[in-house]
């Protein structure tokens, strides 16, 4: 499943050029019975299969270094953040548990990881997805990954809102135009018309980052934000 990140892509050419590394772990390859079987039914009853905390530990055991850092993905983790990809790209040694199935016994996951992650409240099949997911977000934070080293300070979230919608040619498009003040070349216009877009769309979209930064606010974007709240 982690092919494509490995082939393709801005992970696929940090991989190439030996700024991160990336290398997986097969449970069934520390199975001790005949059948391969990692998994057992739930004690207690319940749908779904847990897999083994026995046949974890030693899949893990096998690439535990002393400055490994453990994540469990999970729905019951804490929902993932840009703070937190910035945490953990300052770590030099990340492993990743991909659950399936009921996922991991919860003793295993109790003591060996150091951060519970979840990439958002829904459900899916397993961890490895979410993993990829992870694994994008956290190299963008690590030195020499994006071509462009401001890239990432100019994505959504890094201050507290959603990015600027972006245009590019043609200038027309569907009776649409592109609006007159990119062209200006006045940067601090361009500036001022982007914060006043990036308050927009993530007052409409997401109202929930702009409560978190609320009191950073100045009191003409509190009242351009209150008027978009108003008139829906």
């Amino acid at each position: 499943m982690f092919n494509t990140i490995k082939s393709e892509g801005v992970i696929a050419r940090a991989l190439k050029n030996n700024i991160i590394q990336l290398d997986t772990v097969f449970l069934r390859e520390f199975a001790d019975n005949p059948r391969k079987n990692v998994d057992n039914h739930p004690i207690g009853g319940g749908d779904g299969m847990v897999l083994r905390p026995d046949i974890a530990e030693k899949a893990l055991q096998s690439v535990l270094q002393e400055n490994s850092f453990v994540v469990n993905l999970s729905p019951a983790g804490k929902v993932f953040q840009s703070t937190h990809a910035k945490e953990l790209a300052q770590k030099k040694h990340i492993i990743l548990l991909c659950g399936r199935y009921a996922g991991f016994d919860h003793r295993f996951t109790q003591k060996y990881a150091h951060m519970h992650i979840s990439i958002g409240d829904f459900v899916l099949s397993g961890g490895e997805l979410p993993a990829m997911c992870l694994i994008d977000s956290v190299s963008r934070f690590v030195p020499g990954v994006l071509g462009n080293t401001e890239s990432s300070a100019q994505d959504s979230f890094e201050d507290g809102l959603l990015e600027a919608p972006p245009y590019t040619h043609p200038e027309i498009f569907n009776n649409m135009k592109v609006p007159e003040i990119l062209f200006s070349g006045d940067h601090k216009k361009i500036a001022s018309h982007k914060r006043k877009e990036q308050l927009k769309i993530t007052a409409k979209n997401r109202p929930d980052l702009i409560y978190l930064i609320w009191d950073q606010l100045s009191r003409q974007e509190k009242t351009l934000i209150e008027k978009i709240w108003k008139n829906g």
